[in-house]
């Protein structure tokens, strides 16, 4: 029950993280596109960007995005306490906002009657740092993960408290600030006293790991990948992106923590030559674009020829859907459990092509699949990521992830999609399920779908086990995350064949049903279906 509660809670936590995470890629993206107008070598090369309408477009767009890189605890406080609070989520983030502004100012004065602040002019590697203006510890992104749980517990404990006398007008989300404001001073003060230590272990950790080099490098990003089962992935890649495991880099006369900010900064940066090695821990596409095209065609060629047609009409828009977006969960949930042999030997060859890349001296990236690849790296020319040397790394993982995954399924007869026995089906399923999928399909073999989408909502809750079983709805980048009254009526295979989700995963009362990038409008036409508000509340 106790580990339940712990996934639970971890499960809670990892997808409140998209909040955030999923709006700093575009302000990447934008100050990318403020580089291709200021790149000296592109404004030589295409005369017509010599200009200073298109020059100071680039440069304002660029000057306009860096500070969301270096405002990154109000934006993690905001975002995860929208996440993780229950109900009334917009009172949360305001509450958030409220809370970081308090947690600051108290900070600050409590540090300056101990006489522990240092001058301005020696702030660099001090140990504190300007946040929104105010000197106080350099906590970086772990202040606004710390503040935005503490917000989000105090608004999910008090938010339905409520006074029937002249107090009313206090009761709700003003209750929920009124008492976050002695946690949040109390916090500032121990914290002040805790941090440089916790800081200290930090600072070890990443030496730990920059010291171990590749091998370290190798553990990231298979542990990145061995992760997806539990959705607690986004926790190993988050830190080492947005804190200063991922590295600590001084870029314009400016600080910055993390691999993805360093990224973005030096980017931007005309000054910046050559990227610093902090840009592998974002280097997880080689396996998206390129390794799990290669284990489709092995899949493909090793399926049984009467499947063959079969086999290309699900994995051809799964390879089209990794390659592009980067989203791999289609692909890996289709032998993941069938052959966890093989998802295994992915996870380490996701984790070996970082290390090529690291040892091959590239630093081009391209985490969300090769839109991301083209607009990053494709402007800045090859002196700065070395992006050819990415492409040839990514070639040699499709071959390399072509013949080990087909030598692996034909050798140990893995089950893999078009290899299943005749009374079975390449899923996640009893046969149980299987049967009851055989009366859903026609005549012809086609698989029935639902033609609207109250059906498609309505087929959901059917193999969610009925409106009553569904106690909260939610999602991520990819899948329905729910909690079930009673999880064991979860009917897998109506889920996977009549509303096209592409696995389904178990833990206690947590139900993930995977659907890719439509999973949003899924879920919104779910809630609406069931008469439900946005964000569990009923």
């Amino acid at each position: 029950m106790m580990k339940a509660k712990i996934m639970d809670s971890m499960q809670k936590f990892s997808k409140a993280m998209f909040v955030p995470v999923l709006i700093l890629p575009i302000a990447g993206i934008l100050i990318a596109i403020g580089n291709v107008f200021t790149n000296p070598r592109l404004i030589e090369k295409f005369g017509f960007l010599d200009n200073p309408i298109t020059m100071g477009f680039g440069s304002i767009l660029s000057a306009a995005l860096l500070p969301v890189l270096t405002n990154l605890g109000v934006i993690f406080c905001v975002g995860i306490a929208l996440g993780l609070a229950n109900k009334k989520k917009a009172e949360a983030a305001f509450t958030a906002l409220l809370g970081y502004l308090v947690f600051l100012y108290a900070m600050n004065k409590f540090m300056e009657l101990r006489d522990m602040l240092v001058a301005p002019d020696q702030l660099q590697g001090s140990g504190q740092a300007l946040v929104l203006g105010v000197q106080v510890l350099d906590m970086g992104v772990f202040l606004g993960i710390i503040l935005g749980i503490v917000v989000a517990l105090i608004h999910n404990r008090f938010i339905d408290t409520t006074f029937n006398n002249a107090f009313q007008v206090y009761g709700g989300a003003r209750f929920v600030f009124i008492v976050l404001i002695p946690v949040l001073v109390l916090a500032a003060i121990l914290l002040s006293f805790i941090w440089p230590v916790i800081q200290q272990g930090i600072d070890g950790l990443g030496g730990v790991i920059q010291k171990t080099g590749n091998f370290g490098i190798f553990l990231y990003g298979s542990l990145e990948r061995l992760l997806i089962p539990t959705g607690l992935h986004h926790l190993i890649y988050t830190p080492f992106l947005y804190t200063s495991l991922g590295g600590v880099a001084e870029v314009g006369g400016q600080v910055f923590e993390g691999a993805r900010n360093i990224y973005f900064a030096e980017i931007a940066d005309p000054a910046v030559r050559v990227l610093s090695q902090s840009v592998i821990w974002d280097a997880r596409g080689i396996s998206k674009m390129f390794g799990l095209i290669g284990a489709c065609l092995a899949m493909y060629q090793t399926a049984k020829p009467e499947n063959k047609i079969k086999v290309k009409a699900i994995l051809i828009p799964a390879v089209v859907t990794s390659f592009v977006a980067g989203v791999t969960e289609p692909i890996e949930f289709s032998f993941m459990f069938v052959a966890p042999a093989l998802f295994v030997i992915h996870s380490a060859l996701s984790g070996l092509s970082m290390v090529a890349l690291n040892i091959l001296g590239s630093r081009a990236i391209g985490p969300n699949g090769f839109i991301d690849f083209l607009l990053y790296n494709i402007p800045l020319g090859t002196e700065k990521t070395r992006w050819p040397i990415y492409l040839l790394v990514g070639v040699a993982f499709f071959f390399i992830y072509y013949f080990i995954f087909r030598f692996l399924i034909v050798k140990f007869n893995f089950k893999t999609v078009g290899r299943e026995d005749e009374d079975q089906e390449t899923k996640l399923y009893s046969k149980k399920d299987y049967n009851e999928k055989k009366s859903s399909v026609p005549a012809d073999g086609g698989l029935v779908a639902p033609t609207s989408d109250d059906e498609l909502s309505g087929k959901i809750v059917e193999g969610l086990g009925g409106a009553e079983n569904i106690k909260t709805i939610d999602n991520c980048y990819t899948r329905l995350r729910l909690k079930l009254e009673k999880p064991g009526l979860v009917n897998e295979g109506l889920l996977k064949n009549q509303t096209q989700a592409k696995g389904v995963i178990s833990n206690g009362e947590n139900v993930h049903v995977v659907y890719g990038l439509t999973v949003p409008q899924i879920r919104e036409k779910l809630e609406k279906y069931l008469g439900r508000d946005n964000g569990g509340d009923e």
